[in-house]
C-alpha cells in the first residue's frame, strides 16, 4: 500500500491524503477509517473529519460508495486504485490530528484509510513538506525509506497496524538525545518553552533505565521517541510501540539553572514514566481482547485495571527508584492518589473490573454525576496494584513482589505476542504469592471495597492516616498542623465547584451531601448564602462563619430562574490522606520499606 500525506491548506487545517492500492479487490475494494485509537478507549468516529473523497484508476474516475459511518467501497477496477481525500485536522490532543501554520501532527488512525483485506501488506508513506515552512522537520519512529533523518520523504511500515502506531510531528522543535540499553532515545519538544533540555534528558534517562532494569531488557526497537507538545495549560499522554505523545503545560518543564523538583515537573516526569512503562505493559503485554485490535468498534476487557492501573502504580514508583524524587515526595504523591480515590462516591457503586469493561461508555464520557457513579481503573487500579505488591511481599517474606508478576507476563505473553486471558493475572499473582487471593480480588477488584492499605503499608513502615480536608483546595499528601477534631468542625456543602457569572457553579453534587439533601443540583450557580454574596474565592471563608448542623439559606440560579434552598451544613468527610514514614519501626520493617522503594527483595 502506498500512502501520501500533504499539508495542503494549513490555514484551514486540511491534510490531503492519497492511498494507492496496486491490486484492489476484484469485487470492489473496501476502505475503512478506525473509530478509535488504541490506548484511548472511546469510539471517536475519526471518519467525521473526512471532508471530500474520490477514487480513480489511471486518471479515470471510479465510483466510490459510502456503505456505513466509516467504510467506503470502490467499484471494481482493472488496475491500481488511488483514493484521494481531505482530512480536517484541528484537534489539539494526543489522540487525533492537528494542522496550522505553526505545526502539524497526526496519528495514523485519524488520517490513513485501512485497505480492508490487505492489512497485512507492507505500507509506504510519503510525507510532503509545506511550501512555506523551510525550517520544518519530521519527528517519528516510522522507519525511513529514503527520507533523511528528521526529513520529509518516504517512510515504510510492516503493515497497517505498524503504520498507525507511529505518530508524526511536523514543524520546528527542540531535540534532545540520550541512550538506554544501547538504544537511542530522543525528546522532541514543540511549542514555546524555555526548558532545561539537559536536565529533562538526564532525568528521563534515569527513569527509563530503572524500568529496563526491572524488566531485564528493552523490547526490540531501533530507537524510542518522546513527542512533547507544550501549551499554556494541558495534560495528556498516549503510548505507542516505540514512542509516546505527550501534552503538558509550559510551567511543567524545568527552567535552566533551577534545580528544585517542583510538583509540576514531578507530574510531567510521572506522565513520561507512565507512557514509557506502556512500552511493555499494553503495547506488548496485552489483553487477549486486543490481539489483534479491532479498530472498527469496541474491544471489551475487564483487565484495564492491570494495564492502566498497574502502570499508574509504577509510574511514580519509578521516579523514586531512579532517584528523581525522595521517598517523602513519593509518599506525598501516593497520598494524593488515595485522596482522589476516597473522594469519589463512585467507588461504592462501580467495581474496578466493571469500570474497565465500561470504559467505552462511562470513563471516557463522564458527566456531572460521574464522581457519584464511576470509579477510575487508573487511580483505584493503581491502589489495587499497590496492595497486591505489598500482599505478595508480605506472604513471601519480601522474596517476591509485583515486579515478578510483570516480568512473568513479559516473558510468557509480551515477548511471544500472545494475549493475556481474562482472570489470568489474578491467578498468576496468587501463584507468585503462594496463597489464595480470591477474597482480595473479590472484594477490591470485582467488588467495591477499598483495598486494605492501612495494614499493608504498616508492613513496610508507613503510617496511613485519613483526615478531613483543610479547605476545598487541599489535595492531600501534606501533614496537617490541625487536629482531626478541629478539621471536622469546618462546615461543607458537599459539592465540587467552579466560578461562573459572578457566582459559584456546582459542577458535581455529591451523593448524600448537604447540597443534595437541600435539592441543589449540578449546574446551579450559587449566588448567596444567608444574603451574603458567594464567590469562588470567599466560599470557604463564608461557610466558616457557620457551624456544622446549622441551617442556611442559599440563593442559586438554575438556568435563568433564581431559586431558594434550605441547606443544613454537614461536617467534612475524612477523605484526605497523609502517609508518613514511621521512624520507630524495627530494622526488619525498615528494610522491607527500603526494598519496596528500591525494587529489590529485602533480606
Amino acid at each position: 500500500m502506498h500512502y501520501r500525506i500533504a499539508p495542503v491548506r494549513p490555514q484551514a487545517h486540511i491534510f490531503e491524503v492519497r492511498v494507492t492500492i496496486p491490486e484492489p479487490d476484484r469485487e470492489g475494494q473496501v476502505l475503512a477509517l478506525p473509530v478509535w485509537i488504541p490506548g484511548s478507549y472511546m469510539v471517536r468516529e475519526f471518519a467525521r473529519n473526512i471532508l471530500t473523497i474520490r477514487a480513480e484508476t489511471n486518471g479515470r474516475p471510479v465510483m466510490l460508495t459510502k456503505s456505513d459511518k466509516q467504510r467506503w467501497q470502490a467499484a471494481p477496477s482493472p488496475g491500481p486504485l488511488t483514493v484521494i481525500y481531505e482530512v480536517y485536522a484541528w484537534d489539539l490532543s494526543v489522540r487525533a490530528a492537528t494542522l496550522d501554520l505553526t505545526r502539524g501532527y497526526f496519528n495514523g488512525t485519524s488520517v490513513f484509510l485501512q485497505v480492508v483485506g490487505q492489512e497485512d501488506k507492507p505500507c509506504t508513506v510519503e510525507i510532503v513538506p509545506p511550501p512555506f515552512a523551510q525550517q520544518w522537520r519530521v519527528a517519528t519512529t516510522l522507519r525511513r525509506d529514503g527520507a533523511e533523518a528528521y526529513g520529509f520523504g518516504r517512510y515504510i511500515a510492516d503493515n497497517y497496524d505498524d503504520l498507525v502506531d507511529h505518530p508524526v510531528e511536523l514543524g520546528e522543535f527542540t531535540l534532545g538525545t540520550f541512550a538506554v540499553a544501547g538504544v537511542p532515545h530522543e525528546v522532541v519538544i514543540t511549542g514555546r518553552h524555555n526548558a532545561d533540555m539537559a536536565r529533562v534528558c538526564r532525568d528521563l534517562e534515569a527513569i527509563c533505565a530503572a524500568q529496563v532494569h526491572m524488566f531485564g531488557e528493552l523490547p526490540p526497537m531501533e530507537r524510542y521517541l518522546f513527542l512533547v507538545t507544550v501549551v499554556g495549560e494541558g495534560y495528556g499522554g498516549l503510548e505507542h510501540r516505540s514512542s509516546c505523545s505527550l501534552l503538558c503545560s509550559r510551567d511543567d518543564l524545568p527552567l535552566p539553572g533551577r534545580a528544585e523538583m517542583t510538583e509540576e515537573y514531578r507530574t510531567f516526569l510521572g506522565l513520561c514514566s507512565h507512557e514509557y512503562f506502556h512500552t511493555w505493559n499494553v503495547k506488548r503485554i496485552k489483553p487477549a481482547a486486543f490481539v489483534p485490535y479491532d479498530l472498527s468498534g469496541e474491544n471489551y476487557t475487564r483487565q484495564l485495571w492491570a494495564f492502566e492501573g498497574i502502570t499508574a502504580y509504577y509510574d511514580d514508583l519509578m521516579l523514586v527508584r531512579s532517584g528523581r524524587i525522595s521517598a517523602k515526595q513519593y509518599l506525598e504523591t501516593l497520598a494524593q492518589t488515595v485522596t482522589r480515590v476516597w473522594r469519589g462516591n463512585g467507588r461504592f457503586v462501580q467495581s474496578v473490573a466493571d469500570s474497565s469493561f465500561d470504559a467505552w461508555i462511562k470513563f471516557y464520557r463522564q458527566d456531572e454525576n460521574a464522581p457519584n457513579a464511576v470509579v477510575s481503573y487508573y487511580t483505584k487500579g493503581s491502589l489495587i496494584a499497590l496492595a497486591l505488591d505489598l500482599l505478595i511481599r508480605k506472604h513471601t517474606n519480601s522474596a517476591s513482589s509485583l515486579d515478578d508478576v510483570m516480568c512473568r507476563l513479559w516473558r510468557d505473553f509480551g515477548k511471544k505476542g500472545v494475549g493475556v486471558p481474562e482472570g489470568y493475572i489474578d491467578q498468576l499473582a496468587a501463584e507468585i504469592a503462594g496463597v489464595r487471593l480470591n477474597d482480595f480480588f473479590a472484594r477490591c477488584l470485582y467488588g467495591t471495597e477499598d483495598p486494605p492499605l492501612e495494614a499493608l503499608l504498616e508492613y513496610v513502615g508507613v503510617e496511613f492516616r485519613m483526615r478531613p480536608a483543610e479547605s476545598s483546595s487541599d489535595k492531600g499528601g501534606q501533614v496537617s498542623k490541625k487536629t482531626t477534631q478541629g478539621l471536622a468542625t469546618r462546615p461543607v456543602l458537599g459539592a465540587r465547584t467552579s466560578g461562573e457569572n459572578g457566582g459559584v457553579k456546582l459542577q458535581t453534587v455529591l451523593t448524600g451531601s448537604a447540597a443534595e439533601k437541600a435539592g441543589l443540583a449540578a449546574g446551579d450557580v450559587l449566588m448567596a448564602i444567608n444574603t451574603l454574596r458567594t464567590t469562588p474565592s470567599n466560599l470557604d471563608k463564608l461557610l466558616g462563619r457557620f457551624e456544622v448542623g446549622q441551617k442556611v439559606i442559599a440563593h442559586a440560579f438554575r438556568r435563568d430562574e433564581l431559586m431558594t434552598f434550605d441547606v443544613v451544613l454537614q461536617a467534612p468527610p475524612a477523605d484526605t490522606c497523609e502517609l508518613v514514614w514511621n521512624e520507630d519501626v524495627d530494622p526488619l520493617t525498615a528494610a522491607r520499606g527500603a526494598a519496596w522503594l528500591r525494587g529489590n527483595a529485602s533480606s
